[in-house]
């Protein structure tokens, strides 16, 4: 044998034990504790359908799964935390609906959102819903023909400018040929007590956010915002159902892997992801907190966030909202 031969051979053998180690590395994953970052405080929606998530993965992958929430910037600071994270399958995210809207809202991301991140699974979906003070407006017809018949009149709140509420309150008036006045708030909080007084015609919400307020008699669901009923509330008809009016405003959550993560280890946590939202006791505590919960493939996960940032950048941009 010649000595490039030999060095053909021996370069194959150190590629092939190289290849076979790695296989094994992936084969015994998870071997330690995952972390699962979310980008917002504990008690929210995200931290909510993240730890049921966290949970059932504990139980299904033999391994701790360790919630660390990372609030600030619109949840920036956790993906930024997990796109430079080690692409071993140890460091992932929650990843939420506002990530399809910072994209077209920040000049500039610490982050790459598309070659930074690998999706994993798309486990959730929460369809917003319309609702209106007890006392106003009393339907999602009585609504829209108000914002055509009097563009700029009724207003709106938000917990601030860019947020989803915002953008998707202002998609349900543009879709309905009208218009509204937008109040940002620092917050969910002040923004929702105001509409509770009768200051606001209208406010796009999440079922959880607001339940108790519709339990109270205080809150009047109007309708939901999606492409069909939801799981949870499967009485209340969609904004199309009753006004022709085709709109899709939903909060959703997505896992992401740092981008250049094994497939094999990609493949093996969304198999588990799937798993966990099939299991009894995360769909009871799903319905209960108004989640609706789904299954997927990395590709579909990837397609629907792509997806996301491509139907709100022109909303974005015909907000004129922005963020330095």
């Amino acid at each position: 044998m010649t000595v490039i031969g030999r060095r053909r051979v021996l370069a194959a053998g150190l590629a092939l034990a190289a290849s076979t180690a790695g296989a094994q590395a992936q084969g015994t994953y998870p071997d330690r504790p995952i972390r699962l970052v979310i980008g917002f405080p504990p008690g929210g929606p995200t931290d909510i359908a993240g730890r049921l998530l966290a949970q059932r993965l504990s139980e299904i992958l033999g391994q701790q799964v360790v919630v660390d929430n990372k609030p600030g910037v619109a949840g920036n600071i956790a993906s930024q935390i997990v796109a430079d994270a080690k692409p071993d399958g140890y460091t992932l995210l929650v990843g939420t609906s506002i990530m399809g809207i910072v994209p077209a809202l920040y000049d500039k991301l610490p982050y790459d959102p598309i070659k930074g991140l690998e999706a994993v699974a798309h486990f959730t979906t929460v369809p917003m819903i319309v609702v209106a003070p007890a006392g106003g407006i009393g339907s999602i017809e009585e609504l829209v023909a108000a914002l055509r018949k009097e563009p700029g009149k009724h207003s709106y709140p938000s917990p601030g400018n860019g947020s989803l509420i915002h953008m998707g309150s202002l998609l349900l008036a543009q879709r309905a040929g009208g218009d509204a006045l937008h109040v940002p708030y620092k917050g969910s909080a002040p923004a929702m007590q105001d509409t509770l007084a009768g200051r606001h015609a209208f406010q796009i919400d999440t079922l959880g956010s607001s339940k108790g307020f519709v339990d109270a008699g205080r809150l009047k669901i109007l309708a939901v915002c999606d492409t069909r009923r939801a799981a949870s509330m499967s009485d209340v008809p969609t904004v199309q159902e009753k006004t022709g009016i085709a709109i899709e405003v939903v909060t959703w959550n997505l896992i992401f892997a740092p981008a250049g993560t094994p497939r094999p280890i990609v493949d093996r946590l969304n198999a588990a992801i799937n798993q966990a939202v099939k299991t009894p006791e995360m769909m009871e505590k799903a319905r209960a907190a108004g989640i609706d919960l789904v299954e997927s493939t990395p590709a579909t996960s990837k397609k629907f966030y792509e997806d996301q940032m491509a139907m709100w950048a022109p909303i974005v941009k015909a907000s004129g909202a922005k963020v330095e």
